[in-house]
């Protein structure tokens, strides 16, 4: 063997938390796993969500009346959807497919694979926290969601209806109740929705690193590198990294996030995957007693109490991956966040924004490459990259080592577009 390459048996690029979880997976199964990353370990868009584990979350996004409010969303620059004018012309392809998504016709499919995943990555977090020793970080307080008026509420009985279906429990809520989940609210809200199953994370960061202290017991490698170039050599896979190293690899899983689609383009995987910058601030954990997550709809994002910080975060620009951040999105979030909180404090906040991979239909990518069996896939997850993360993981190690997944993964197929 050349001197210069290294020999390896399961290479996955990318450390956020799908690609921890994976990881934990496979080497629970004995298998010895290198993780690439340019950064570190969970430090990029899985350090800064919301912390939620939304298993609750079961309406794909294209069916949550986002197209109703699209033109509403977009006149207000700061609100809670917004497109820069430059980038529209590149995005229309994807708005097209998402459009499609959101037809009658595959409502029900789209559902029943979403509330699928949903249920194994329930079973999944619970078994892989109770291996990695990280219980004590989970927190199961429930979400509110909050509405301003009866129109607002009504609105969203349809959602919580097809919740019913699949046995997800939630109360509404009248304005007088919603002090005993909330105190300190403001007045402007009517309505709200306790979803008790709704859980969180008392720090999504501290959640992937200690999972990755796991992994790393068990034989793991973090390789702190930018990987270029991924291509089938005979029966083993070429990886090289921008900064001149290679290794050949017995299989490698792609969860490189919103960058994967361009590995997957070399491998002939054409994925319309598509940014959804987040962003959020941090402030003191003495900012507001907040007791739960507050979920605020019509507005696009959520509050969380986070053992960190108080984190108020969320709203979707469709702007790439190489635009410079708008903080101005992060400010106008936190200026609803003091009329919804009064006696709020915003000062000594820190401001943040990551990349959420976001496919059409809402659902991830997770299962082979067309062309070469060594190749795998686990990316695209969108605003739920932690909540599936453990499901993903199980997902992964079944195909990877050839055994029948939990799942039917038709409906996650790269090759489906």
């Amino acid at each position: 063997m050349n001197a210069a390459v290294e020999e390896i048996d399961i290479a996955i690029i990318g450390a956020g938390i799908v690609g921890i979880a994976a990881a934990a997976y496979l080497v629970n199964a004995g298998r010895k796993v290198t993780v690439f990353d340019r950064t570190g370990i969970c430090e990029e868009t899985s350090s800064g969500n919301a912390g939620a584990f939304a298993f609750s979350d079961v309406l794909p996004l294209a069916h949550k009346g986002m197209m109703r409010n699209v033109p509403k969303w977009l006149a207000d620059p700061l609100g809670p959807l917004s497109i820069p004018p430059s980038y529209l012309p590149k995005l229309l392809p994807w708005l097209y497919r998402f459009w499609r998504a959101g037809a009658p016709a595959g409502y029900e499919a789209s559902l029943a694979t979403q509330a699928g995943l949903m249920k194994l990555a329930e079973q999944e977090w619970v078994s892989l926290m109770a291996r990695s020793g990280t219980g004590s970080l989970l927190r199961e307080d429930g979400s509110l969601e909050l509405y301003e008026s009866e129109a607002e509420f009504k609105e969203a009985l349809p959602s919580w209806a097809a919740r019913d279906r699949f046995g997800i429990a939630h109360h509404h809520l009248d304005r007088g109740e919603l002090a005993d989940y909330q105190p300190g609210l403001a007045d402007r809200f009517t309505r709200g929705t306790f979803v008790p199953v709704w859980k969180t994370v008392s720090d999504p960061k501290d959640l992937g690193k200690a999972v990755w202290r796991h992994v790393e017991a068990h034989g793991a490698i973090f390789v702190k590198g930018d990987v270029g170039l991924v291509r089938p050599a005979g029966d083993r896979v070429l990886i090289q990294l921008k900064q001149g190293r290679t290794l050949f690899a017995q299989k490698v899983l792609i969860a490189a996030g919103a960058w994967s689609h361009l590995l997957a383009r070399q491998l002939g995987d054409v994925i319309p995957l598509e940014t959804e910058r987040g962003y959020n601030t941090t402030l003191p954990t003495t900012a507001f007693d907040v007791k739960r997550q507050l979920i605020f709809p019509g507005h696009g994002f959520v509050i969380t109490p986070l053992a960190t910080g108080l984190r108020v975060g969320g709203a979707v620009e469709l702007g790439g991956l190489s635009r410079a951040p708008n903080y101005a999105r992060s400010k106008a979030m936190l200026e609803k966040a003091k009329m919804f909180l009064p006696g709020l404090d915003p000062s000594g906040g820190r401001e943040w924004m990551g990349f959420r991979p976001s496919l059409p239909d809402s659902l991830p990518v997770i299962g082979g490459s067309r062309n070469h069996p060594n190749v795998h896939y686990a990316f695209g997850h969108g605003h739920l990259g932690l909540t599936q993360a453990a499901a993903t993981g199980r997902l992964v190690r079944d195909h990877m080592l050839g055994q029948r997944p939990a799942l039917d993964l038709t409906p996650f197929s790269a090759q489906r577009f």
